[in-house]
């Protein structure tokens, strides 16, 4: 059922490739290129069966959009939420900020596409990431989530994909806040899962979950939000809503040297390594949506 590591990988290389390289630099500020990977997310979904739900707001005379696909499961369960900013910072392609994390949505709802959830899944693609808009109303993530608080959405966890693609085994690869490299691993050769303290039984739960099915390395923190980092993406807004929440990352700038840069490019990401980890991903998130991917297995054979 899941995709072999070839289909995966290349798969995963066309999605930043078309985002980064084809449409390159999306926010506000170039609204054409915003609303084409807008575009590009909601096609894909289209293909896959999906119906896409686009919740519409306006910023700096912008009208742009979170997009939301839903694989649906137990009404009465809550639901886990797997998300990833579309936009990039001014002035950068955006490959591995945030096009791996694009990427991974995209292809994580193509596998879930044949299991079936006791828990509903919702992969939403969030607008609006990037400053001016961080940690501001205006931020998309910061939008759904204050609109999911205020219909009492039940939802169980957030998982934001921020800055997922780049892998290294040279030592001295990996950068750290002080103290942090006494405990963790010199080379960036693993990914990480960071909540704050509230969200620790969720993100340790998925831990356990992601390493009983993914031989890919993985490291996992629950610390304080105000550390530089922990609270650098979309899984911000939901706990300032009162929602468990935790970050996927490979730590963006603790290794990535072209961070927020133009030289954020596609061809920078380690993708026979990131299509490992998100083979990892659908397994633990199957997992904690209750999918059995073996029984899918056999409807395939």
């Amino acid at each position: 059922m899941t995709a072999t590591g070839d289909n995966l990988e290349s798969r995963l290389r066309h999605h930043v490739e078309y985002l980064a390289g084809a449409i390159g630099e999306r926010n506000v500020f170039r609204p054409r290129a915003l609303a084409a990977a807008a575009d590009y997310v909601e096609a894909a979904w289209r293909n896959l069966g999906y119906a896409v739900e686009r919740q519409w707001y306006e910023t700096k005379g912008v009208r742009c959009a979170n997009l939301e696909a839903v694989r649906p499961g137990a009404p009465d369960q809550p639901a886990l939420l797997i998300g990833a900013h579309y936009d990039s910072v001014q002035g950068s392609p955006g490959a591995n900020d945030n096009g791996s994390g694009v990427a991974a949505l995209l292809e994580l709802s193509r596998l879930f596409a044949d299991v079936t959830p006791e828990r509903t899944v919702r992969f939403v693609a969030f607008v609006n990431e990037e400053p001016p808009f961080f940690m501001t109303p205006q931020q998309g993530s910061m939008v759904y989530a204050s609109a999911a608080r205020a219909r009492g959405d039940d939802i169980a966890l957030m998982v934001s994909l921020e800055t997922i693609g780049c892998y290294s085994h040279e030592p001295g690869s990996q950068r750290y806040p002080p103290l942090f490299g006494l405990f963790y691993p010199g080379r960036g050769h693993f990914v990480s899962f960071v909540s704050d303290f509230r969200s620790r039984r969720a993100m340790r739960r998925a831990a356990r979950a992601f390493r009983r099915h993914s031989g890919f390395p993985l490291e996992h923190i629950a610390t304080f939000r105000l550390i530089p980092g922990v609270s650098w993406s979309d899984h911000w807004c939901f706990w300032r809503q009162g929602y468990r929440a935790f970050m996927v990352t490979d730590t963006a700038f603790y290794r990535y040297p072209y961070y927020h840069s133009r030289q954020d490019t596609p061809e920078k990401l380690a993708y026979e390594d990131f299509s490992r980890m998100t083979e990892g991903l659908f397994h633990c998130f199957a997992a904690l949506a209750g999918a059995d991917v073996a029984k899918a297995v056999a409807r395939r054979q």
